[in-house]
């Protein structure tokens, strides 16, 4: 059997729609008939732990048999010594890939939204590596430099230097190479200025350190009311979900589909 094709959500700025996107997609290829594995490495937050356990307490108050993945969450270690908590944390992560790619097609991994080693880890497994930003300049600073007068790209940033990183070490490792794919959420319905400058020097930037850009989400009041219930815009249609559907939903699933279909995945018989 070949091993599960990796999917993870990262980025080191916190509210950028990682958890939703990341629910989004597992939904996405779990109605598609996959089997997912999915792995929550903020052990403090659990946004996508806790996206899965409300999921599971609505589906069983509802009597409804929703579609769920095959979830695990990692604890960062406490363990005396820097290089004795990095061990075990990366043995753990290396365990828990194993024995979820054994059994699923598909590993969706949510990362923290900070720098840890953890994080790093969850990034060098990447086979397609998600990163959702708001459109702003604020979290384009993560990504690369610009000028504030001529709006130049002046050079990579941070987070892309750690993603940077990242592909070294996953060439090294096994020599794979990750899909780096950066979306906009939370895109504004208006043509503004600051929206057009972001798409340019985003776009920019891809060119010079190698991603591609994909469809993000709208900013839309939905994505955020559903994840008390668990529920994804994917679900909205299923047997015993009633939701009355609205144009804004309709708008937000084409969203995700757009999105999904972005990601070119492969294929898995």
């Amino acid at each position: 059997m070949k091993p599960a094709h990796i999917i993870v959500l990262g980025n080191e700025k916190g509210g950028s729609g990682k958890t939703t996107t990341a629910m989004h997609i597992i939904a996405h290829l779990l109605h598609a008939g996959y089997r997912v594995g999915s792995i929550d490495l903020d052990g403090r937050q659990r946004s996508l732990t806790r996206y899965v356990e409300n999921r599971k307490a609505w589906a069983d108050a509802a009597n409804v048999n929703l579609v769920m993945p095959d979830h695990a969450v990692i604890v960062r270690s406490t363990l005396g010594t820097v290089s004795e908590a990095n061990a075990a944390e990366e043995a753990e992560l290396a365990g828990t890939i194993s024995r979820l790619s054994s059994a699923n097609d598909y590993l969706v991994i949510d990362c923290p939204g900070s720098d840890n080693n953890l994080s790093r880890l969850g990034h060098a497994h990447a086979d397609t590596l998600i990163t959702p930003m708001n459109d702003s300049f604020v979290d384009f600073d993560l990504l690369g430099r610009v000028d504030p007068q001529s709006y130049k790209v002046l050079g990579p940033s941070v987070y892309s230097e750690m993603v940077w990183e990242c592909r070294k070490r996953r060439a090294v490792s096994d020599g794979g190479e990750i899909d780096w794919i950066v979306v906009r959420n939370r895109l504004s319905h208006v043509d503004a200025k600051n929206k057009r400058r972001v798409e340019a020097v985003l776009e920019t930037l891809a060119r010079r350190i190698g991603f591609r850009t994909g469809p993000g989400f709208g900013e839309r009041v939905i994505f955020r009311e559903m994840f008390p219930s668990g529920l994804t815009l994917l679900d909205l249609r299923e047997e015993g979900v009633d939701t009355q559907m609205s144009m804004s939903h309709v708008a937000a699933r084409a969203e995700v589909r757009a999105l999904a279909e972005a990601l070119n995945l492969p294929v898995v018989a």
